[in-house]
């Protein structure tokens, strides 16, 4: 490792080998993120000399010199690609740009020289669990920091950081160093500490009672492993969960508005203990909330949403009636190319400033102030005008907000909640059909609208009620000190800003575009699931595999038992059978609901004392007639199907064997339920084998599959219930036939096909 301070970029380096370019050389860290992307796009465009490393980690089987690569091919590049051609901006972005290969988590050694070191990495979340957010943005700007001490070279770091790093305050936020007593490296140690208390509170046996008596509530047909999967699954994320309200309860006990702010404050301390601590040069960048370019690379660039477009869009999909904001706040926006005229200037300018002089705040409050109720205006004006359009290409009209009071907010929205809840418990208990699962399609929406809508209120609510306005002394004293002829292409004055031309003619149609693009995606997402079955492949190694009740046939296996009634027993003792099933029914949902194999054996005991061969001879007569009659018409044409495709044909049930007889010369194998006899042929009421349902059938296809070499990836799965979730999910092609409200919520989540039979 070089322990010497770092050579001018002139100099040969430590192994000899002149630099690539005669300029200066950057080390740049959050290269593939909306900040970092603009910097690196801006330097290669506007300086001729600039080297740029860039830190960037391997991402699955993609080295990160090959994702560096793959920048040159986004938007951001393009103008620029465009204007000298792809084969120029190729060699330039080869001779100047280079990896890093490695991850602020886990820093490499510094062993090249730099001039400047750039730090745009960081997590932009504003709740993550309190442990990442320390591991990402304090733990890596440490170890950056660290590297550097060691590398013993003596760059000027341009730290990146956000003006509101200062928490919750009133009044002018100024530049400089923040004036508090928080020991960072104390707060780091405690929220990495917190994940192992939060791992060991979650599994205490109430805790574990609680998530298993839910799991089994939602899950319970699909098995006990689907259980335990589910019950683990919750564990997690309520560890999650707690360590995100660790992380915005320990923010806000000590004056800052969430985690993000809070470890975005702890790492300038770390900047500033570690490496100007140590007599070295640092400077720091905040800027407000960053959106859409105004000029650089292209006017109204933005690579995704940024931090208040999930509101604006929310608005204008007429989602957010009302919003507990101060009408008259600063809402403190500043387009990305003027955070990344700062950088470069900082980067590439001999500006010299050192202590609080360092300290650049790139924000529009103090020069050009936006009230909250003036970008609402402005944004409605835009939707009035160009409405974005609901699912059935209806314009949506947005609302007229009157900024209540945060309860009157809170009231109308808890209401909403409530009755989103209410309906889902209604739907729950009703039958399954075309038109519940409608119901619940809508109510799913509504509700995960809902918890969306409760993060925004609760996320964006600081920042628009804020009485904090940043002042920019220092980044307007620094544009004074920089050249006409840098300021043409870099300069960042916020007076040039019209902020009602810069949303309706910039920003908003940029996100827009984004929003339709992303409702494109899901409309074709939601034509694969509903379109027509395509025609099938043929393949030997494929099988087809059906339930029975509610798939082939529309029966359930008590209308079974009580045809089979109808069909051995006078007509005087039909009433008391029918009172005893009526009677029965009840033990019958709610065993459906825990465990169909319990469901199975409870409606079989009812063969007691039935003749196996009796049973057998009603399926060879008018019985087995009516059976083969209630075969749906979409199934038999299906199931033909698969047999001129060539694939193997399998019927599996929890249906005595001997009552599907009947069906047994349309597939290749039938698999159903046997029932033990005695001597005399007479049946005991109890079954020869455990039912293969939920997963037990997932076992056995599995087994089936190996034995008869077949492609679990290239084969079909036709079924209804929620239990037949845990085997659909091994075959390549699943399918929900009018399914149950479970196995259609399975189905929607995994996108599944989805048909009525």
């Amino acid at each position: 490792m070089n322990n010497t301070p770092s050579a001018p970029a002139s100099t040969e380096n430590a192994e000899g080998a002149a630099p690539r370019s005669g300029g200066r050389r950057i080390l740049l860290t959050g290269v593939t993120g909306f900040l970092g992307q603009a910097v690196l796009q801006s330097l290669l465009e506007t300086t001729d000399d600039v080297h740029v490393t860039a830190v960037v980690r391997p991402k699955g089987s993609v080295a990160g010199q090959a994702r560096l690569e793959q920048l040159l091919r986004k938007p951001v590049f393009s103008t620029w690609v465009e204007r000298i051609g792809k084969d120029e901006a190729t060699r330039i972005f080869g001779e100047r740009v280079t990896a890093l290969e490695g991850d602020l988590t886990d820093m490499p050694p510094l062993t090249e020289p730099y001039d400047v070191v750039i730090h745009s990495a960081s997590s932009v979340s504003f709740d993550p669990p309190i442990d990442e957010a320390f591991r990402t943005n304090v733990g890596g700007a440490r170890n950056l920091y660290e590297a550097l001490l060691a590398s013993g070279q003596d760059p000027h770091v341009i730290h990146v950081s956000t003006a509101y790093v200062g928490g919750i305050s009133k009044g002018l936020r100024q530049e400089g160093r923040l004036v508090h007593d928080v020991d960072w490296r104390r707060e780091y140690d405690s929220a990495q500490d917190a994940r192992a208390r939060v791992e060991a509170e979650s599994r205490r046996p109430e805790t574990l009672r609680s998530q298993m008596r839910a799991a089994r509530l939602r899950d319970g047909r699909m098995g006990p492993k689907a259980v335990a999967a589910a019950a683990e699954a919750a564990r997690r994320a309520w560890v999650d969960e707690r360590l995100v309200d660790f992380g915005r309860t320990r923010a806000q006990s000590v004056g800052w508005t969430d985690i993000y702010t809070f470890t975005k404050a702890m790492a300038e301390r770390v900047a500033e203990d570690l490496w100007a601590g140590a007599g070295h040069r640092v400077s720091f960048v905040r800027p407000s909330i960053i959106e859409s370019a105004l000029h650089r690379p292209y006017p109204g660039w933005i690579d995704g949403y940024k931090v208040a477009d999930p509101l604006i869009m929310a608005y204008g999909r007429g989602m957010l009636q009302e919003f507990p904001g101060l009408a008259d706040s600063i809402l403190d926006i500043i387009p990305v190319d003027f955070v990344v005229n700062v950088i470069v200037a900082l980067a590439t300018q001999d500006v010299s400033r050192r202590g609080d002089d360092a300290y650049f705040q790139v924000v529009s409050g103090a020069s050009n102030p936006l009230p909250f109720h003036e970008m609402v205006s402005a944004v409605r004006e835009y939707f009035v005008t160009k409405p974005l359009e609901d699912d059935k290409g209806r314009p949506i009209v947005v609302p007229e907000w009157h900024f209540p009071a945060v309860e009157m907010v809170e009231q109308r929205f808890r209401a909403k909640e409530i009755a989103a809840k209410a309906g889902q418990k209604v739907v729950a208990y009703l039958p399954a059909s075309r038109r519940t699962r409608e119901w619940t399609s809508n109510l799913h929406k509504a509700t995960t609208g809902l918890t969306t809508l409760r993060k925004y209120i609760e996320l964006y609510r600081q920042y628009t009620k804020t009485e904090m306005v940043f002042d920019d002394a220092n980044t307007r004293a620094l544009r004074q000190e920089l050249p006409a002829s840098f300021l043409e292409q870099h300069d960042f004055d916020v007076t040039e800003i019209n902020w009602r031309d810069y949303f309706q003619q910039l920003h908003l149609p940029a996100v827009t575009e984004l929003t339709k693009a992303y409702s494109r995606a899901k409309a074709a997402q939601r034509t694969r699931a509903e379109r027509p079955a395509p025609a099938l492949k043929e393949n030997a190694d494929a099988l087809a595999v059906f339930d029975l009740d509610g798939t082939v046939v529309a029966t359930n296996i008590v209308q079974q038992y009580f045809a089979v009634v109808r069909a051995t027993k006078p007509r005087r003792t039909w009433p008391g059978e029918i009172g005893g099933l009526l009677a029965s029914l009840p033990g019958y949902l709610r065993a459906e609901q825990r465990d169909r194999s319990e469901l199975i054996r409870l409606v079989n005991r009812r063969y007691e004392g039935y003749r196996e061969q009796d049973l057998r001879e009603l399926m060879n007569g008018e019985l087995g007639r009516k059976i083969r009659a209630s075969i749906r018409p979409e199934a038999l044409e299906v199931i033909e199907r698969h047999r001129a495709a060539g694939h193997r044909t399998v019927l599996v049930t929890g249906a005595l064997d001997v009552l599907v007889e009947p069906l047994a010369d349309l597939f290749d194998d039938v698999v159903a339920t046997h029932m033990d006899s005695g001597a005399d042929g007479v049946m005991t009421g109890y079954l020869a084998t455990p039912p293969l349902v939920d997963e037990a059938r997932g076992n056995w296809l599995r087994k089936y599959a190996d034995r008869h070499g077949a492609d679990l990836k290239a084969s079909y799965g036709y079924g209804d219930s929620h239990a037949d979730a845990a085997w659909l999910s091994l075959v390549g092609t699943p399918t929900a036939i009018s399914p149950d409200l479970g196995l259609f919520s399975v189905a929607k989540k995994n996108r599944w096909r989805i048909t009525d039979w």
